[in-house]
């Protein structure tokens, strides 16, 4: 812990989780931490590198690139009702062939499927198809890895310009297609890679397909050639969640909730500063998602996290019913972690992101209750903080901008 930080009130790391709860780390203390609920099992990526499960009413700590960070998702529902055993009837052979149990997937088992193409003249795929509902965002991903074949694709429909191509060797997006609003590829290791994309369905059936590609989707195959495939999930998301493997059914993964932190012995009412390292699943497409210091209402607040907008942080204070300061400041990329902080004294607020000021406001203010609560949201449970932390720390104390 650096010495700033010791500093801190509070303070919440990806160390701090256990039964059930989401603890302060400062010592001596038990005030500060969060009461955390989620009532389904959850999966993250485990410090050895593997999904895992996650019992329902715990906290994740996701190690998906190495580092430790705070899980806290939406609630999703995985639509394709097995998302692993590509041999059931959800799931249809298009001049192509498969083998179960192959490799060792992203979960430790050998359930790994090996994706054969045909001899023929035309695409190679595997295709599930789902009913939709227009005019919403859908996400389709799964997991990849390189077989005899570089490349793979997937796609939502039967014509090859709806598709991304995914290079598996360097982990790299090829080409996107016409009707995908995002796409995106994520190392899990050991080769294997989460390919996804999201797009709005203008049909209500889509077909959701996943094929080899070998200079192009539509090629004369060997017979021989293959890619890995494991893990399919379709979610009515803008974005692709935690997976949620299912084996006969949909299944829901309930939403992360942690709740019920701080005291007024711990926030500074009058002067201090509220830091996150954070990190948002998504770069656009979201409502505003928010880590505040209030009294458990939307009218005095302290406010750090993303805006509604494209890779824009978020800042807002209110006092008495009135807002004071409410300003985005653009990100490069908003999926990547940012360090970002206010700090706020009548007459002085100052926001900060990767150490440079990037606000300032002169006006004076007075709460009119006390500062009593950290949240995950905007002190009154709307506008709910999803995405991954670092670290949360408050400070009592108005910190110098050098400090900062």
């Amino acid at each position: 812990m650096s010495n700033l930080l010791s500093k801190a009130s509070i303070l919440l790391t990806p160390t701090a989780t256990s039964d059930g709860k989401l603890h302060n780390v400062k010592p001596n203390t038990t005030t500060g931490d969060f009461t955390f609920t989620r009532a389904t099992t959850a999966t993250r990526v485990n410090s050895s590198g593997l999904i895992e499960s996650v019992a329902s009413g715990l906290p994740r700590i996701d190690f998906l690139g190495g580092t430790g960070q705070i899980l806290l998702e939406p609630a999703s529902t995985n639509r394709l009702t097995y998302s692993e055993d590509f041999t059931q009837s959800i799931w249809t052979n298009a001049r192509s062939s498969g083998a179960t149990n192959q490799i060792t997937a992203p979960d430790g088992t050998t359930t790994g499927y090996k994706l054969i193409d045909s001899t023929d003249n035309n695409t190679h795929l595997l295709f599930s198809t789902q009913t939709v509902t227009t005019s919403d965002v859908f996400a389709f991903s799964i997991f990849l890895k390189k077989g005899s074949l570089d490349n793979g694709f997937i796609a939502f429909d039967s014509n090859i310009n709806q598709s991304v191509v995914f290079n598996l060797q360097n982990g790299t997006i090829v080409s996107t297609g016409t009707g995908i609003t995002s796409s995106k590829i994520e190392n899990f290791g050991n080769g294997w890679f989460r390919c996804s994309f999201t797009h709005t369905p203008t049909s209500t059936s889509r077909s959701y397909r996943v094929g080899t590609y070998n200079g192009s989707i539509s090629y004369t195959g060997t017979g021989n050639d293959f890619i890995y495939c494991w893990g399919a999930s379709l979610e009515q998301q803008s974005f692709s969640t935690s997976y949620i493997p299912t084996s006969g059914g949909t299944v829901t993964r309930n939403a992360d909730q942690a709740i019920n932190s701080g005291d007024t012995n711990l926030i500074n009412s009058t002067e201090g500063v509220l830091y996150g390292e954070l990190a948002s699943f998504t770069n656009s497409g979201e409502p505003e998602r928010n880590i505040s210091l209030s009294n458990s209402t939307a009218n005095n607040t302290v406010e750090i996290g993303y805006s509604s907008g494209t890779n824009l942080a978020r800042f807002r204070l209110r006092a008495n019913n009135v807002t004071i300061l409410a300003q985005n400041s653009a990100v490069s990329d908003t999926t990547q972690f940012i360090k970002i902080a206010i700090k706020y004294k009548s007459g002085e607020i100052k926001c900060f992101i990767n150490g440079s000021q990037v606000i300032s406001d002169t006006s004076s203010f007075t709460f009119s209750e006390s500062l009593s609560e950290l949240a995950f949201d905007r002190g009154n449970g709307s506008n709910e903080f999803n995405g991954k932390i670092k670290s949360i720390a408050v400070f009592k104390e108005f910190l110098t901008d050098a400090q900062l």
